[in-house]
C-alpha cells in the first residue's frame, strides 16, 4: 500500500510559519524600546553630549576629559547642552534655580545626592527616572534613580532651565 501526503494543508502550514517568523522579526526591530536610549528618552544635543563624555574617569576638582567630578561635569553639561551657566561647586549649585517635586522632574533638571555625612553628588536629569553624572567608581555614566543607593541617598532636584 502506499500513503498518500495531503499538500495542501502541508503547504500551508509552512507558509504560516513563515509569515509567524517573519511578522515577529518585524516586531522586534520596530519596537520603540529596543534602542539602548529609546528607554533614557534623551534629546540629540543631551545624547551628543554624553556620548562625547561617557566613561571619562572621575577625578576630585577635575574639569577635563582625563578626569572630572559630578559639579563639573554638570557645569559643562549645562553650558554645553543647554547654554546655562551654573557655579563649578555642588555646594553653590544646590541653591540654583527653583527646587521642584521628585515627581515633576523634566530633561535637564539637577538632581542631589546626600552620599555621605557631608559629602554631595549631583548629576542631571535625561527622563525615564535617569540622570547622567560623574561617578566616582565609573567615572561619567548614566544611572536610575530608583536603584536603591541612588533613591537612598536622592536629597532635592532643582530646575534651573
Amino acid at each position: 500500500m502506499h500513503k498518500h501526503i495531503n499538500q495542501p494543508p502541508f503547504l500551508f502550514f509552512i507558509g504560516m510559519m513563515a509569515l509567524f517568523m517573519l511578522n515577529g522579526c518585524a516586531n522586534k526591530s520596530t519596537s520603540p524600546s529596543s534602542g539602548y536610549y529609546a528607554d533614557a528618552e534623551m534629546s540629540y544635543p543631551l545624547q551628543n553630549h554624553y556620548d562625547n563624555w561617557k566613561g571619562t574617569p572621575y577625578r576630585l576638582g577635575g574639569d577635563s576629559k582625563f578626569g572630572i567630578d559630578c559639579s563639573a561635569f554638570v557645569q559643562i553639561t549645562m553650558q554645553s547642552v543647554y547654554n546655562q551657566s551654573l557655579p563649578r561647586t555642588t555646594a553653590q549649585q544646590q541653591y540654583s534655580g527653583t527646587q521642584i517635586a521628585y515627581n515633576e522632574l523634566q530633561q535637564g533638571d539637577l538632581v542631589f545626592f546626600k552620599t555621605g555625612k557631608k559629602i554631595r553628588h549631583v548629576g542631571v536629569y535625561v527622563g525615564g527616572r535617569k540622570f547622567m553624572h560623574a561617578s566616582t567608581s565609573k567615572g561619567v555614566i548614566v544611572s536610575r534613580l530608583d536603584n536603591p543607593y541612588w533613591a537612598d541617598a536622592y536629597w532635592h532636584a532643582r530646575r534651573v532651565l
